[in-house]
């Protein structure tokens, strides 16, 4: 399926595109530039959340010391509700 479209078939086309942003990421170019893209809530929100754990001091400082051996992950119990 398509993925790159011009700002002139995406306005013609939005509520399609809107659907198939869902599964995949959306080029929009404006004169065979890149101009935007297009992307899904999903992928959205999870790129925030990357960038806010990316921006997490505390986050990363404990990242670090378990890339270096120096802290062990234990997984948790299911939790019974």
């Amino acid at each position: 399926m398509k993925t790159t479209y011009s700002v002139t078939e995406a306005q013609a086309s939005l509520p399609k595109l809107v659907k198939q942003a869902d599964g995949e990421v959306l080029t929009i170019e404006r004169r065979g530039e890149v101009a935007a893209y297009l992307i899904g809530r999903d992928r959205m929100e999870a790129i925030v959340e990357t960038m806010e754990l990316l921006a997490n001091r505390e986050f990363m400082d404990t990242l670090a010391k378990y890339r270096a051996g120096k802290l062990k992950m234990k997984a948790l119990a299911a939790a019974h509700v």
